[in-house]
């Protein structure tokens, strides 16, 4: 039999391509423990649910911007602003007919709710044989004094002009209200830039079931012009004439008083840490265009950081090729939620184009553009954009709780949408 003999040229193609695909899977697998150790940081106590009451938005931007410089952007700044915020990090103690109830798991408050000290009768509201006219009259009764009105809460949503009043001191006597949810409870800041009249509780139904008074002692601080800042790397490219924009909001819900906060590990330390390993990606490859990658604040207090950018921007908008903000993407759903702008319709097209060569996904699901991401500014100034967001996978019912944390932190979306967005610039 005749002896095989292999040459140098035959082997050093193989030797290389079997290289190249083993320093791309390395890389793949650095970039997902890389992607994990920040969305662990993020959400960590160090940060206290990156809120405003103890720093921990500021403490998270300041790390981010670290990171950062870490993954080779060539250029890091902060850009400062303001906002007005109420916030929770004092006592926070309530009880129903004696019975302690466990703030974040039993009971939340609206953002825009005052402190409340005191001992409250509770009314209920009769939503079978419901009239309002009947409740504003009950209230004036003297049993009633200062009573907190007990509602379901999607009650009081089909009736929101009458709830609305009661809310007022100038409308009704009672001194707050109680809104009953099913679990798991939701904490919100969008509208945290005041404070009402009166307290809105969220309990839950089972936990406030026949209670006939609650005591109440919790505080609230408002916060006027407190100081924020979105960090904003750049990538320079080939080219400086356009640009390519991922954005993800870093800051959070905070602190429900002195022990519980909101880690926020899907909502949104998942999509921070992606802008920042997509930053570490073209900072190794250069891109043809600059790259700006902006983690914005204030985006759970109503987008303040995304419209402050927005009216300041420090790249003229009409040169953004396109703009991508992923937001909750720390989930498994197969399908992926998107909204566009007008504009921003070529480039889905193009994506479901990508995801139906390359199956990151099952499909996508496109949405109606509304406010509720960062998106929103740009798309209502005609920037051509995409949202994009994990939802209804098995992390989506912990968002706005404190469930929300590193230990219920799911992984599969990164790669896919990794992949989508590195695909789509080489295509679009």
């Amino acid at each position: 039999m005749r002896k095989k003999t292999f040459h140098k040229r035959t082997i050093l193609p193989q030797m290389l391509v079997l290289v190249l695909m083993l320093a791309a899977v390395q890389m793949q697998a650095q970039d997902l423990k890389h992607y994990q150790r920040i969305v662990k940081e993020l959400s960590s106590a160090k940060y206290q649910g990156r809120g405003y009451a103890k720093g921990g938005a500021n403490k998270a931007g300041k790390y981010l911007k670290k990171e950062f410089e870490k993954a080779g952007a060539d250029e890091v700044i902060c850009q400062p602003f303001t906002l007005d915020i109420n916030t929770f990090a004092g006592k926070m103690k309530l009880s129903a007919d004696g019975r302690k109830l466990t703030p974040g798991t039993d009971f939340t408050l609206r953002e825009f709710s005052p402190g409340v000290h005191g001992s409250y009768p509770l009314y209920y509201v009769d939503t079978l044989n419901y009239d309002s006219q009947t409740v504003f009259d009950d209230l004036k009764r003297p049993e009633y004094k200062d009573a907190f009105v007990v509602c379901d809460f999607w009650f009081t949503y089909k009736h929101g002009a009458d709830f609305k009043r009661l809310q007022s001191t100038d409308d009704a006597p009672n001194a707050g209200l109680v809104y009953t949810w099913e679990t798991p409870l939701k904490f919100y800041k969008a509208y945290g830039e005041k404070v009402s009249d009166k307290p809105v509780i969220w309990v839950l139904s089972e936990r406030l079931k026949g209670a006939k008074s609650i005591k109440a002692d919790i505080d609230n601080k408002f916060y006027e012009s407190y100081e924020c800042f979105n960090v904003i790397a750049k990538v320079a490219g080939a080219r400086h004439d356009s640009c390519y924009v991922f954005t993800a909001h870093y800051d959070h819900l905070g602190n429900l008083g002195k022990k519980v906060y909101y880690a926020g590990a899907n909502d949104n330390a998942s999509g921070t840490a992606a802008i920042v390993t997509l930053a570490a990606h073209y900072a190794q490859q250069r891109p043809p265009y600059d790259m700006y990658f902006i983690a914005f604040s204030g985006e759970d207090a109503n987008l303040r950081g995304s419209e402050y950018f927005a009216q300041h921007p420090i790249v003229p908008l009409e040169q953004i090729k396109y703009l991508f903000n992923i937001d909750m993407i720390g989930d498994d759903n197969p399908v992926l939620y998107c909204e566009t702008s007008d504009e921003g319709q070529r480039g889905y097209d193009l994506m479901e184009q990508i995801v139906k060569e390359k199956q990151y996904f099952k499909s996508l699901n496109h949405g109606k553009l509304a406010a509720n991401s960062d998106h929103y500014p740009f798309a209502t100034r005609h920037v051509p954009c995409i949202f994009v967001e994990n939802q209804e996978g098995t992390a989506f019912p912990y968002y706005h709780t404190t469930q929300d944390n590193w230990t219920s932190a799911v992984f599969d979306s990164y790669e896919p949408v990794f992949h989508l967005v590195t695909d789509f610039i080489e295509k679009y």
